[in-house]
C-alpha cells in the first residue's frame, strides 16, 4: 500500500526483491545505486553475514518526478532467499506495491527457482495479498553463465498462467537489463495507484510514468 503524507506532499511506494540465495538480488541493488544520480537516490544499507548473503535486507530508495505536485520515491528491498529467514521474507513482503523475482538461470537451480516462487506466493497469502494483485516483474538473471537453462523453459516454470509476468534476460554483474527491470516495475506501481485514483481509462494519465523512466536513467 502506497504510504502518501498530504502534509509533506511526498508518496513512497515498496518494491521487494525475491528470490533464491545467491540469485543476484543484492548484485540489482547494487548496481541501481552504482547507475542512478546520487542526488536521486539514498545510500544503499546492507546487513549481510560473513559470506555476503543477506541476512535481513538489503534497503535502497529512489526517488523520482512520477506524481505532479508530490515527492515521489521507490523504496527498494531484498530479502534472504534461504527458507531459515522465512519470517524476515514474510515481514518484508508487508505493504509491498510490487515484486521482483530474480531468478537463478542454472539448470541446477531451477528447483530452487519453483521452491522460491512458490514460497513468495505462500507468504503473500499469509500477508493477506496475492501475487495476482500486485505488480511481478520476473528477471531471469546469470543469463552470461554457460549453463543457464533456455528462457522458454524459465517461462514455463514461472510465468505458465493466466496473466503473465513481464520477464527481462539479465546479467546483473554487469548491470545487463537491471535498470529496465526496475522501470517495468515502478512503473506497473505507478500504473496501479494511477487506476485507483482515476478508475476510468480516459481520466488515466500517462505522463508520470514516462516520468518515472526518464528520472530512473543512469546518470
Amino acid at each position: 500500500m502506497p504510504t502518501v503524507r498530504h502534509d509533506t506532499q511526498s508518496v513512497s511506494f515498496k518494491i521487494v526483491y525475491c528470490g533464491t540465495p545467491l540469485c543476484g538480488k543484492t548484485t540489482n541493488i547494487q548496481q541501481i545505486h552504482a547507475r542512478l544520480d546520487p542526488a536521486g537516490r539514498s545510500d544503499l544499507v546492507s546487513l549481510s553475514t560473513a559470506r555476503d548473503r543477506t541476512l535481513f535486507f538489503d534497503f535502497l530508495s529512489v526517488e523520482a518526478a512520477a506524481v505532479p505536485g508530490y515527492r515521489t520515491s521507490f523504496h527498494l528491498y531484498t530479502v534472504p532467499g534461504q527458507i531459515t529467514y522465512n519470517a524476515t521474507l514474510q515481514l518484508v513482503l508487508r505493504q509491498a506495491d510490487g515484486i521482483v523475482f530474480v531468478a537463478d538461470s542454472q539448470l541446477d537451480r531451477q528447483r530452487d527457482n519453483l521452491q522460491a516462487f512458490q514460497n513468495l506466493e505462500a507468504n503473500l497469502r499469509l500477508n493477506g495479498s496475492s501475487i495476482d494483485r500486485l505488480p511481478v516483474v520476473l528477471q531471469y538473471n546469470k543469463r552470461d553463465l554457460p549453463n543457464a537453462a533456455p528462457v522458454e523453459y524459465l517461462e514455463y516454470l514461472l510465468n505458465n498462467r493466466e496473466r503473465r509476468f513481464i520477464s527481462f534476460e539479465a546479467d546483473a554483474r554487469s548491470g545487463r537489463n537491471v535498470l529496465a527491470t526496475l522501470n517495468a516495475v515502478s512503473q506497473g506501481v505507478l500504473g496501479q495507484f494511477q487506476q485507483r485514483l482515476y478508475p476510468t481509462p480516459a481520466a488515466e494519465p500517462a505522463a508520470p510514468e514516462r516520468e518515472a523512466k526518464m528520472a530512473m536513467s543512469e546518470a
